[in-house]
């Protein structure tokens, strides 16, 4: 479900993609309606930039996406699958294989590429 980026989530976005200027998807010219997608498919450079970038979140900010992750507000569906084993890997480092299970399981009922 498209939803506007809230301050929180564009300085989410901006911390993990300062060269971020625009929030604008340049395939499809319309606003960022989540904070992964971007970073994964118009920032990162592969898959080890994402992990990179992913990792400077803090566990608060972490907690936050997974959060809106759990109620279909975040996107997942447009990461490829290196990107998405890199947030989940994360998330069981950062919290627990039980946390993990959950974000996998909202991903299997939200996991749609809305851009």
């Amino acid at each position: 479900m498209p939803r506007e980026l809230l301050e929180r989530d564009i300085g989410i976005l901006k911390k993990l993609a300062p060269e971020c200027g625009d929030l604008t998807c340049s395939g499809s010219g319309h606003q960022f309606h989540s904070i992964l997608p971007p970073v994964s498919n118009h920032f990162a450079v592969d898959d080890r930039d994402f992990a990179r970038r992913i990792g400077r979140l803090t566990d608060e900010e972490l907690r936050y996406i997974i959060d809106l992750i759990r109620s279909g507000e975040e996107s997942l569906g447009c990461l490829p699958e290196e990107d998405l084993d890199s947030l989940l890997a994360l998330i069981t480092e950062r919290f627990s294989p039980e946390e993990t299970r959950k974000v996998i399981e909202a991903f299997a009922s939200f996991g749609v590429c809305e851009r």
